[in-house]
């Protein structure tokens, strides 16, 4: 069986001792960027492989960028190769709790054409609830595969394309941020304040449950059309501070089989670097 939104721990559990599996480690603190890596050095699910959201999952930040760019999908590739992951390796993905930086790694494989990876629900804190195995420090390194990257030019917006896109009515711009960060009245990390003139807010936290797991995929449907009523999630353009949490969005949207989204991957932090461009506050 393939798994290629999600994955429970007990189905985690039956696949672990079966080959052609990669299990990554995404736990990461953007407060604290060592924090995920050492907690993964203390404990991880068995072979296990840690994936950092600065330097695996983000190319460097350039003078026009957002906080974490995209690598370039030769560079992806050559990364995912070298962590033993093909073309036919099923990844599972998780982080601490919420999929929040697990489904960037989701998002970033589906990118390139690998439909066989999913995020483990309730992430590592379900995966020790559960009493999984644990192992510590640092794992033997896997046998290397090529991975070729097949990539979907249709998946990713940049910033000239969105402000292109704006002027049309039809895109429907979803900031996954916290409403306070949306509304401008807090924030902790990027220089400006505010969101983007006509971006709907949908928190990544409105697809979650009280246990930190994704909702049905009947009532994240249901969330979805009520916060967009009438619109066509076709031309939905996911983002966030920096392109990691959108991804969160559009996994869940995948979820409730309303497929179809795309990632503005520069996201607040790229939009802001140009004073000129509109920003909205409220």
């Amino acid at each position: 069986m393939t798994f290629k939104t999600l994955i429970d721990a007990d189905s985690l559990q039956n696949l672990l001792a079966k080959p052609g599996l990669a299990v990554v480690d995404c736990r990461f603190d953007l407060m604290q960027p060592d924090a995920g890596r050492q907690a993964y050095l203390t404990a991880h699910i068995p072979g296990a492989r840690y994936a950092d959201l600065n330097r695996d999952l983000a190319a460097p930040i350039g003078p026009h960028t957002g906080r974490h760019p995209l690598p370039s999908p030769e560079a992806f590739a050559a990364r995912l190769g070298a962590m033993g992951i093909g073309n036919q390796t099923q990844v599972v993905a998780y982080d601490e709790a919420n999929g929040s930086m697990a489904a960037r790694l989701w998002w970033m494989l589906r990118w390139l054409g690998h439909g066989a990876v999913a995020v483990l629900d309730g992430g590592f804190k379900a995966w020790a609830a559960r009493g999984g195995a644990l192992e510590s420090g640092e794992p033997a390194i896997p046998r290397g595969e090529h991975f070729t990257p097949v990539v979907d030019p249709n998946a990713v917006v940049t910033t000239a394309d969105l402000e292109h896109a704006l002027r049309g009515s039809k895109t429907v711009l979803v900031d996954a941020r916290a409403p306070e960060r949306y509304a401008g009245t807090v924030e902790p990390i990027d220089p400006v304040a505010g969101h983007i003139p006509g971006a709907v807010n949908h928190p990544f936290s409105a697809n979650l449950g009280p246990d930190g797991r994704f909702l049905s995929a009947a009532e994240l449907e249901r969330r979805w059309r009520e916060r967009l009523p009438g619109s066509d999630l076709e031309n939905l353009v996911a983002m966030c501070g920096s392109g990691v949490t959108a991804c969160h969005n559009l996994l869940s949207l995948e979820v409730a089989g309303l497929a179809g989204g795309k990632l503005y991957a520069g996201s607040w932090s790229e939009w802001i670097r140009d004073p000129r461009r509109p920003v909205a506050r409220g």
